[in-house]
């Protein structure tokens, strides 16, 4: 039983970097493999603001044989001076010190990622071992930390050419759940930081991998964007490229149009992704709007009942950069992944509204391009709304007129309610039987539904099983889809665990990706695993789900056992299904989330756009990595 008595002496003071130790995932979001990563960022992030500072030019980054991180750029060094005040070496500060930096009056880094001052002592407080080597003023000095306690204070090792800041750590096992970087996903944010700042060379290496990448791209954002865009059609040859200062925020942007029907546009502020967007994001989108529909009008291209170009349509095939830097940016949390500042609205609409406008004016054939691609989404908005006009009248998208294939719940609560969305009717078969008709419904899918990558919303609309699926969930689809509307908290695909069952599930994921978004930022899709085997003997039985699990069981059940390999869910019963696949306490579901939207749309588009050789690659590349391949 808890202790009743509450009172001063129940109140902890934590002293030193002890809360952040306490409380890890208050300061880098969690305790798994992403906030494992976010370490490696927060060191990274203090050598690009001496970067964006004039003073970086190099950065190298290794993950070490024992799987310590190494970091050194040749910046101006952590000052090793006394810290007056305090009497206590700057550098040991930084490293023990929450909020200790030369981030806050502004002289020091007129522009940085790391505000709040807690980044490098995070780490340190984070890490089995912490050690830095600081060059500057003709000298090195050495400083080593245990858990955020200083073990080998200051001290001189010599001297020293150059200037700049290695330091290397180890993650305390203590803290995290695995301690096993991703060299793919550290390459991809680097790869962004060369991008994003044009004059720094990042080397990045794997030495117990062996395996090394260099980034430096001297055509920066313009560079970014064709990378985005390079297996996709592109309108236009060059990116639009513009660039403009105000009130001391530089904001940097390039555009290009393809013939893909979604957006992506991905925003910066000083180098961070802001994923969640913020006011930049808003000021962008109502210059984009506004430039366009000026010159759409001063033109005369707007004709056949088309008055104005919406903001949807103006963006619609558009891949874009955002990226500003800004003195005093405020963003909403630690995690900074959207931008607060009210002023910023302003100064971003104001310079991309100014600068476009300019070039649109001073390059009419790329203008024309960007304005009739616009007016195609705009006729296809117009017959889209037709049809969804249509449609109501017609009562499908009414949650009164439910598609006749859905079994549904009783239960009316989306919280307490799933769907699973089943490919073929011998599988929905199953699964209605099996199933707990009180929080769980059934809609089944007749073959595979269209592929939405090569679709606008009028063709989508008109296809049956998409219209299923759209009204079973219920809460709309694309501008006008709203998670809050959705009828189920979980909604699962339950494929078959081949290779039209993957099939199946790409298009889903698509579909769910470009035009019902926001459930997945809500949490809301899952993917169901089906078991791959059934083995027997005697009276024994047992479920595995992998090749890895199968060896394991088999080891255990010794000879004479009875293999099946399950292809389809309609083999099996109702019973069998509920108990591998559907019973919550036994079931084993993936939640889809989108940590890294570009690399997604990237996906999406090889495996599901226009493009063959893209595709042809990318199975090509990864033919060695299948292990069931049923024909």
């Amino acid at each position: 039983m808890e202790d009743a008595s509450y009172n001063a002496e129940s109140i902890q003071v934590l002293e030193g970097l002890q809360a952040v130790r306490k409380r890890p995932g208050m300061y880098i979001g969690s305790t798994d493999s992403r906030g494992l990563h976010h370490l490696v960022y927060e060191i990274v992030d203090n050598s690009i603001d001496e970067v964006m500072g004039g003073y970086c030019t190099h950065i190298d980054i290794s993950i070490n044989q024992d799987g310590s991180v190494t970091v050194v750029d040749d910046g101006r060094g952590i000052p090793t001076g006394l810290v007056p005040k305090y009497e206590r070496p700057a550098v040991e500060m930084v490293l023990t010190v929450l909020h200790a930096g030369g981030k806050f009056d502004r002289k020091s880094y007129k522009v940085s990622g790391g505000l709040h001052g807690v980044g490098m002592s995070v780490v340190n407080a984070l890490s089995e071992w912490f050690e830095v080597k600081v060059r500057r003023d003709g000298k090195e000095h050495f400083l080593r930390c245990e858990r955020g306690t200083v073990t080998v204070p200051l001290k001189e090792l010599g001297p020293a050419e150059g200037s700049g800041t290695t330091i290397t750590f180890m993650p305390d096992s203590q803290i995290f759940e695995t301690l096993l970087f991703e060299y793919d996903v550290l390459a991809e944010k680097f790869k962004d930081l060369a991008y994003l700042n044009k004059t720094v060379s990042i080397t990045f290496k794997d030495v117990k991998a062996d395996h090394q990448d260099r980034f430096h791209f001297e055509g920066g954002i313009v560079e970014f964007v064709e990378d985005l865009n390079h297996n996709k059609a592109r309108l236009h040859e060059k990116p639009i490229y513009l660039l403009a200062e105000k009130d001391n925020v530089i904001v940097e942007f390039a555009m290009q149009y393809t013939d893909a029907y979604a957006e992506n546009i991905y925003s910066f502020v000083n180098n961070i992704n802001t994923a969640e967007g913020g006011t930049h994001m808003v000021g962008l989108r109502s210059a984009l709007t506004r430039a366009m529909n000026d010159y759409a009008k001063d033109n005369n291209f707007l004709k056949g009942g088309i008055d104005s170009l919406s903001g949807d349509d103006v963006r619609e095939g558009l891949t874009a950069i955002l990226s500003i830097k800004v003195p005093e940016p405020q963003f909403e949390g630690q995690t900074k992944t959207k931008l607060g500042n009210s002023e910023i609205k302003g100064i971003v609409d104001s310079a991309v509204f100014e600068k476009l406008a300019e070039f649109l004016l001073e390059n009419p054939k790329v203008a024309t391009i960007c304005i009739e691609r616009a007016i195609l989404a705009a006729q296809a908005r117009e017959a889209a709304r037709k049809a969804r006009d249509l449609t109501r009248r017609k009562g499908i998208l009414e949650s009164a007129a439910l598609p006749g294939k859905l079994a549904d719940c009783s239960n009316r609560d989306p919280a307490k309610s799933e769907i699973y969305i089943v490919e073929g009717n011998s599988a929905g078969g199953s699964a209605k039987m099996g199933r707990n008709r009180e929080f769980q419904a059934i809609l089944p899918l007749r073959g595979k539904i269209l592929n939405v990558e090569k679709a606008r919303m009028d063709k989508i609309l008109k296809n049956q099983e998409v219209h299923n699926l759209i009204t079973a969930i219920g809460a709309n689809v694309g501008p006008d889809c709203d998670a809050s509307k959705a009828r189920y908290h979980q909604i699962i695909m339950m494929t078959d665990a081949d290779v039209d069952g993957a099939h199946i599930r790409t298009l889903l994921l698509t579909l769910f990706y470009r035009y019902m978004r926001p459930l997945i930022d809500a949490g809301y899709i899952y993917i169901a695993q089906p078991p791959l085997y059934k083995v027997s003997k005697g009276n024994k039985e047992a479920y595995v789900y992998d090749d890895e699990a199968l060896t394991k069981v088999l080891a255990e059940m010794g000879k004479n056992v009875s293999l099946q390999r399950y292809k389809g869910l309609g083999e099996m019963n109702p019973k069998q299904l509920w108990e591998t696949t559907m019973d919550p306490e036994t079931r084993t579901l993936r939640k889809v989330t989108i940590d890294d939207a570009m690399k997604a749309d990237e996906m999406f588009t090889i495996l599901m756009g226009d493009e063959v050789e893209p595709r042809r690659e990318f199975i090509m590349s990864h033919a060695n990595e299948v292990v069931n391949l049923d024909i």
